[in-house]
C-alpha cells in the first residue's frame, strides 16, 4: 500500500508523513513545483527531510499548466496578494490524483491542519478543494485532523488506522512541536510558508507585467525573482542585480525578452532591459545601470545594449531612481 503525500518541506507535511510510514506504508513525497516556491537548489534539502520520515521523493514540474489554469483565473480569488490558495490546493490535489496510477499508489496525503490557514484550511475551503481535485472516490486524507473530518476512503477500507490519526486544529503548533520530539526530527523549514505569491513585493510584480499586457511564460517566473524590478518613463522593463549571486543568475536565465546592459569596464551589477525598449529608455537605463556599478558621477563611461553605445556619467544621487521601482 503506497500513498502520495503533498509535500513542502515544512513540519507538518513531514509529521503526515510520519503518521502514515509508522503505520507500514509506503509513502512517495511530490513536491509540486508551480514556480513560485523553492528553486531547483533546495530539491536536495527536500528530498533529505522526506527521507528523514521515511518517504521517497519526487519532483512534479507543473509550471506551464499552473500558469494556464490557475494563477490568472481562479475560481475562489486570491488572498491578500496574488495567491489563489483554494484554487492551488485543488490543483495540486488533481495533480496527485492523476499521479496514483504511475506511482501504484493508492491514496493522497497532506499535511494540512483544520483551522490553521484562514483560506484554504478552513472547513468549508477543504471541502471547495475537494471538489475542484476531482476527488469523487473519497482519497484525500489529512492524518493531522482527520478525526476532525469525516472518514475517507483510505481509513474505511482499513488501509490506514483512523484511531492512529490526530485532531489537531487552530493556528497554534504545540503539538507539532511535541511530535518533533517524540519522532526526533531534527530539521525541517519554518512554519511562515514560502510561496512568493503571498508576498506584497512579488505580487507587484506580476500585477506591473498585466497592467503592461506583458504574458507571464515559465521563463519569466525565475527573472522576477531576482534582482531590482523598474518600470522606465516609455514603459521598458529593467532588471538590475543586487549582489554576486544574482548577478550570476541572472545572466545565466537567457530570457529573449530581454537584452544585457554591459558596461566597460565591467565594475558592477548585472542589469537587463526590455527588448523593445525605446531609444528614451535604453538611455535612461544605461544611466541606473552605471549608477549601480562602481563609478564616479563625474566620469563618463560607455554602456552597450547590443550594438548601441551610450557614453554617459551615473546619476548623483540613486534616490533619483526610486519612482522607477515596482514596489
Amino acid at each position: 500500500m503506497r500513498a502520495l503525500a503533498l509535500f513542502s518541506g515544512g513540519l507538518d507535511s513531514m509529521l503526515a508523513i510520519k503518521l502514515i510510514t509508522l503505520q507500514g506504508l509506503e509513502v512517495t513525497a511530490l513536491y509540486m513545483d508551480n514556480g513560485f516556491g523553492a528553486t531547483s537548489e533546495h530539491f536536495k534539502i527536500l528530498r533529505h527531510r522526506a527521507a528523514s520520515v521515511g518517504a521517497d521523493f519526487e519532483v512534479i514540474d507543473m509550471q506551464e499548466r499552473y500558469l494556464q489554469d490557475v494563477l490568472f483565473n481562479p475560481k475562489f480569488g486570491y488572498g491578500k496578494w496574488f495567491n489563489p490558495c483554494i484554487d492551488c490546493h485543488g490543483y495540486m490535489f488533481k495533480t496527485a490524483l492523476n499521479l496514483l496510477n504511475k506511482f501504484s499508489a493508492n491514496f493522497v496525503i497532506s499535511g494540512e491542519v483544520l483551522g490553521q490557514r484562514p483560506m484554504s484550511q478552513r472547513r468549508e475551503a477543504m471541502n471547495s478543494v475537494a471538489r475542484l481535485s476531482g476527488d469523487e472516490e473519497n482519497l484525500i486524507l489529512r492524518p493531522l485532523c482527520a478525526k476532525l473530518l469525516n472518514p475517507t476512503k483510505p481509513e474505511i477500507m482499513g488501509w490506514v488506522d483512523r484511531e492512529k490519526l490526530l485532531d489537531i486544529s487552530g493556528r497554534g503548533r504545540s503539538i507539532q512541536k511535541e511530535l518533533v520530539k517524540k519522532f526526533n526530527i531534527k530539521e525541517y523549514a519554518s512554519p511562515a510558508g514560502g510561496c512568493l505569491l503571498t508576498l506584497e513585493n512579488f505580487a507587484n510584480k506580476i500585477k506591473d507585467m498585466q497592467d503592461y499586457n506583458e504574458k507571464i511564460e515559465v521563463n519569466d517566473i525565475a527573472i522576477l525573482r531576482y534582482g531590482r524590478h523598474l518600470r522606465l518613463e516609455d514603459g521598458a522593463k529593467m532588471v538590475v542585480g543586487r549582489d554576486e549571486k544574482e548577478n550570476a543568475i541572472l545572466k545565466s536565465l537567457n530570457n529573449i525578452k530581454f537584452k544585457n546592459i554591459d558596461i566597460t569596464p565591467n565594475i558592477g551589477a548585472y542589469s537587463l532591459i526590455s527588448k523593445n525598449a525605446s531609444q528614451k529608455d535604453k538611455y535612461l537605463a544605461s544611466k541606473i545601470a552605471i549608477t549601480y556599478a562602481k563609478t564616479d558621477p563625474n566620469l563618463f563611461y560607455d554602456v552597450f545594449i547590443e550594438n548601441e553605445k551610450f557614453n554617459i556619467s551615473p546619476f548623483e544621487n540613486k534616490n533619483l531612481i526610486s519612482r522607477y521601482f515596482i514596489k
